[in-house]
């Protein structure tokens, strides 16, 4: 806004006189931008609202854990069926690495 109202002096002192109408161009929006940025400013709905929460974080982090517990507990739960269905693994380490998930999801 500060940067805006030395444009629009540069504007009307040496712009406009140098210039003519590239001059007048040049004031105009030099002024619109400092009148858009003062409305940013001032406003309630402009920069000045932002609000940041911070009470809840404690909160989001725990259900964030426990979202990405189940996600991950679902993929490997996934990958092992896969490399049992490819023949990769035999019944019986299928049986095993899925009891020590459950086990580590409960």
């Amino acid at each position: 806004m500060i940067l805006g109202t030395i444009f629009v002096f540069i504007g009307l002192f040496l712009a406009i006189p140098a210039a003519g109408i590239f001059g007048v161009l040049w004031t105009l929006v030099a002024v619109g931008i400092t009148g858009f940025q003062a409305y940013n400013f001032f406003s309630d709905k402009g920069v000045a609202s932002w609000d940041i929460d911070t009470d809840d974080d404690d909160k989001e982090d725990k259900n964030n854990q426990s979202t990405c517990a189940n996600g991950d507990f679902e993929i490997r739960i996934r990958k092992l069926n896969r490399l049992k269905e490819d023949g990769l693994i035999t019944e019986e380490e299928f049986q095993k690495k899925r009891g020590e998930i459950l086990r580590e999801k409960w």
